[in-house]
C-alpha cells in the first residue's frame, strides 16, 4: 500500500514539474489562439481513425517492449532501472506498476517530449527536423541516466534506440494520431507496464 500511496504522489509531482514549462508557454504565446489541451496534444483522435491508430500503437507496443526488454537486460545489462523497486514482490504491487506505467514516467514525458518539445520544434524547424531534435534529445537524457552503470559504448546503444522510440513516437502522433499524444501515451505506458509486470515477477 505504501507504494502505491508513494506512486500517486510521486505521479502528481512529475505530472506538475513536466507540465509547468508548457504551460507557462502557452500562457506568453499562445494562450489567445488555441485551448492548453487541444495546443499540447491531450485530445481526442476522430472515430474514423481510432482503429488503425489503435493497431499500429498496439503492434509498435508489443514490438518496442520487446526489443527493450532485450537490449537493456541481456544486451546492456541494466539491473538497476525504473523498476527495480518492484522486483519480486508479485501481484500485490501490480496497482502501483500500473499507476507508476500511466501516470509517474509515460504521461509526463509525453507531455513534454512529444507535446510540447516537438510541436514547438516542428513549428519552427519542419516537422522532420523537430521530430529528430525531440528524439535526439530523449534518447541523449535516457543514455546519460545510464551511462555511469553500463559505460559509454552500451550507453551510446540506449540512446540510440531510445531515440529511436521518440522518433517513432512522434510520427505516429503528429503522422497518424491527428497530433494527439495519446498513441505515444499508451505505447509508452505499455511498455513501462511490460518491464513493471516482468519485474513483479522476478524475470529481470
Amino acid at each position: 500500500m505504501q507504494l502505491l500511496i508513494n506512486k500517486i504522489i510521486g505521479s502528481g509531482v512529475m505530472l506538475g514539474l513536466f507540465t509547468l514549462p508548457p504551460f507557462l508557454w502557452w500562457v506568453i504565446a499562445v494562450r489567445e489562439k488555441e485551448d492548453f489541451w487541444q495546443w499540447l496534444g491531450l485530445k481526442r483522435i476522430s472515430l474514423s481513425s481510432r482503429k488503425s491508430v489503435f493497431m499500429r500503437t498496439l503492434l509498435a507496443s508489443i514490438v518496442f517492449s520487446i526489443a527493450s526488454f532485450f537490449l537493456l537486460y541481456w544486451g546492456i545489462g541494466a539491473k538497476e532501472n525504473a523498476v527495480s523497486e518492484f522486483s519480486g514482490k508479485g501481484l500485490m504491487v501490480l496497482p502501483a506498476v500500473l499507476v507508476f506505467a500511466l501516470f509517474n514516467t509515460a504521461l509526463p514525458e509525453e507531455i513534454l517530449f512529444r507535446g510540447f518539445l516537438l510541436k514547438c520544434l516542428s513549428r519552427k524547424f519542419g516537422f522532420a527536423t523537430g521530430n529528430l531534435l525531440q528524439a535526439a534529445i530523449f534518447g541523449m537524457i535516457h543514455g546519460l541516466m545510464f551511462y555511469r552503470m553500463v559505460g559509454i559504448g552500451k550507453a551510446l546503444l540506449l540512446t540510440l534506440f531510445t531515440g529511436l522510440g521518440a522518433a517513432f513516437m512522434g510520427y505516429l502522433n503528429e503522422k497518424k494520431g491527428e497530433g494527439s499524444i495519446l498513441p505515444s501515451w499508451g505505447m509508452h505506458a505499455f511498455s513501462n507496464a511490460f518491464a513493471g509486470i516482468i519485474a513483479i515477477f522476478s524475470l529481470i
